[in-house]
């Protein structure tokens, strides 16, 4: 399959990415041409759009991390808002649609939202991002001051948190300081490909117990 970008018709193989430039009008157009879809991804930076048909390794990536994380927010007690998919607008400026996105200390701003005005209401606490493609870069969150993005890259996690007017690795995630992350995550990853994903989750939970 050829890659087709037009007003009419966006057709992408999996695992392609397409960057092109392009006006802010364009990219609206071509948000309103996929409709509710959430296939292609789309990203706006000034000047360009890139597009990005997932692999299927993508979107199971991105749904196990998401649980882990949601299985260690209620480890440690936190009430959070999450959701996918959604698209992060600043106007004329920049648009991106994260893998998954967690409203931890600032979930009370969000409540009940249908809409969030991101010139107005705070960002998402973290972002998730599964990068199979080369597509992800954690300074597309740097117009939202997003405070922390989690960047999975060749089987690997890394955690980055907004320090002043940019993006720095950390050796762990603000909101799981005891955790140590990485381990979690290949251990999740390993139950989950040799098994399923419940099992990997249901056994990440009973390694949390044995911790208490």
């Amino acid at each position: 399959m050829f890659a087709l970008v037009s007003p009419e018709k966006i057709q992408l193989p999996a695992g392609a990415v397409v960057r092109l430039p392009a006006t802010w009008q364009d990219y609206q157009k071509l948000c309103q041409h996929r409709g509710d879809g959430s296939i292609p991804r789309i990203k706006y930076r000034t000047g360009e759009v890139l597009l990005m048909s997932p692999l299927p390794k993508h979107g199971r990536d991105a749904s196990l991390i998401a649980d882990m994380i949601k299985v260690l927010l209620d480890y440690t007690g936190r009430e959070y808002d999450s959701f996918t998919p959604v698209t992060m607008e600043l106007p004329e400026e920049h648009g991106i649609e994260p893998d998954y996105c967690f409203y931890i200390d600032h979930w009370q701003a969000v409540s009940g939202k249908e809409l969030i005005d991101w010139n107005t209401d705070p960002p998402p606490d973290l972002v998730l991002e599964i990068d199979v493609t080369s597509y992800s870069d954690v300074n597309d969150y740097l117009p939202y001051r997003v405070p922390e993005v989690w960047l999975f890259r060749k089987d690997q996690l890394f955690v980055y948190q907004l320090q002043d007017t940019e993006y720095l690795i950390q050796a762990s995630s603000q909101y799981f300081p005891d955790i140590n992350l990485p381990n979690v995550v290949s251990r999740c990853l390993q139950v989950a490909y040799e098994r399923n994903t419940s099992a990997a989750i249901r056994e990440l939970k009973q390694r949390l117990r044995d911790r208490d």
